[in-house]
C-alpha cells in the first residue's frame, strides 16, 4: 500500500514563514553591508592611489597615516554615538551633550592662556594626549557616579547636567580668550577644529589599541545591546542590570569620545552623520550589522571627503568645517522629522 503523505500541521506553516523572513531579512541586510564595506574599500584606494607622483614613498607614507587617522576617529565616533542611541533611546543625541567637546575645548585655552601659544605648543604630544584623555574620562566618571547615583535611574538628569556643565566650560573657556592676546587667540582658533592630518604616529597607535579593544567589548555584547534597545523595563523583564549596563555602556563612550577628541579634536556632529547614514542603509536595529556598518558609513564619510578636500576643492577651507556643516544640517533634519525610535 503506497505511503500517504501527513498533513502539514498548523503551526509548522507560521514557523517556516518565520524562519524564511528571518533569513530573507538577514540576506538584504548581508547585501547592504557588503555594498558599503565594497564603497568603503573604493574610497580607500582612490584616497591611496589617485594622483601618486614625485617623492612616491613620502606621499603614501602620509596617506597611509591619514588615513590610519581617519578610519580610527570614524570607528571611536560612530560605535560611541550608536551606544549613546541606545542607552538613551533617542537619535537625536551625540555624546558631544555630556560636555566633553567643551572640555577639551576650557583645556586647550586653559594651557595657551597660562602657558602661551608657544609654551603650549612646545608641551609633548604624550604628555597633552594623557591630561586630556584623563581630564575628559575622569570628568565622565564623576558625573556618571553622582548624577546616576543621586538620581537612580534618570537619564534626562544626567544628560541636563552634562550640558549645563559643558555650557559652564564655554563659558570659562570665552572668559580666558577675550584676556589673550590676538597672536595667542589666533593660534589657539586652529585647536578648536579637528586636525585629520597631523596626528602623532605614537599616540595614534596607543589610540588604536583602545578603540580596537573597545570595539571588541561592544561587539561582544551585541545581543545584550539589541536588548536594552528595546527598553528598561523590558530590558529588566529580559534580565538585564540595566542601570549598571549603562553605566558601563557610559564609561565605554566616555573612552571612545575622549581618545577621538583628544588625538584630532573635536567632531560634534560627525557621529550623528555616520550612524545615520548606516540606519537608512541597513534598515535595522540590531547591533550586529549597525556596529560595522557605522565604522564602514564613517569610513566612507571622512575618506572620501578627505579626498575630495585633497583633489577637488584644492585644500581650500578645512575637511572638519565641511563634516560638521553636513552633520549639523543632519542634525536639523532630524530634529524637524523626530528623532524617537518607534
Amino acid at each position: 500500500m503506497p505511503e500517504t503523505l501527513s498533513p502539514r500541521r498548523p503551526a509548522d506553516v507560521p514557523a517556516e514563514g518565520a524562519s524564511r523572513a528571518r533569513a530573507g531579512l538577514w540576506s538584504r541586510t548581508g547585501v547592504r553591508l557588503a555594498v558599503l564595506g565594497v564603497l568603503a574599500l573604493a574610497c580607500i584606494a582612490v584616497y591611496l592611489f589617485s594622483g601618486l607622483g614625485g617623492n612616491l614613498s613620502f606621499i603614501l607614507g602620509r596617506r597611509i597615516l591619514t588615513l590610519a587617522t581617519l578610519v580610527l576617529v570614524a570607528t571611536a565616533v560612530g560605535i560611541s554615538t550608536v551606544l549613546f542611541h541606545t542607552v538613551t533611546a533617542n537619535r537625536i543625541l551625540t555624546p558631544s551633550i555630556m560636555g566633553l567637546d567643551s572640555l577639551y575645548i576650557a583645556l586647550q585655552t586653559l594651557a595657551v592662556f597660562v602657558l602661551g601659544a608657544f609654551g603650549a605648543s612646545s608641551l609633548p604630544g604624550p604628555l597633552m594626549f594623557g591630561v586630556e584623555l584623563g581630564a575628559m574620562v575622569l570628568f565622565s566618571l564623576v558625573l556618571f557616579s553622582v548624577v546616576m547615583g543621586r538620581f537612580g535611574r534618570s537619564l534626562t538628569m544626567l544628560l541636563l547636567v552634562g550640558v549645563l556643565i559643558g555650557g559652564m566650560f564655554r563659558g570659562l573657556s570665552s572668559f580666558l580668550q577675550r584676556l589673550m592676546s590676538p597672536e595667542d587667540f589666533q593660534v589657539l582658533s586652529d585647536r578648536f577644529f579637528a586636525d585629520f592630518t597631523g596626528a602623532d604616529p605614537a599616540l595614534l597607535g596607543f589610540s588604536a589599541v583602545i578603540v580596537v579593544a573597545l570595539t571588541a567589548v561592544a561587539w561582544s555584547y551585541r545581543n545584550e545591546l539589541d536588548v536594552v534597545g528595546l527598553g528598561r523595563d523590558l530590558a529588566i523583564c529580559l534580565g538585564i542590570n540595566h542601570r549598571r549596563f549603562t553605566l558601563v555602556v557610559l564609561v565605554g563612550v566616555a573612552l571612545l569620545v575622549g581618545t577621538s577628541t583628544a588625538l584630532v579634536g573635536p567632531t560634534m556632529f560627525f557621529g550623528l552623520l555616520a550612524s545615520h547614514l548606516a540606519y537608512r542603509a541597513l534598515d535595522t536595529q540590531r547591533h550586529a550589522w549597525t556596529i560595522p556598518g557605522t565604522i564602514l558609513a564613517g569610513t566612507i564619510a571622512l575618506v572620501g571627503g578627505q579626498w575630495a578636500f585633497e583633489r577637488v576643492l584644492g585644500l581650500a577651507g578645512s575637511l572638519s568645517m565641511i563634516v560638521e556643516f553636513v552633520g549639523g544640517v543632519t542634525f536639523i533634519i532630524l530634529l524637524l522629522s523626530g528623532g524617537r525610535r518607534r
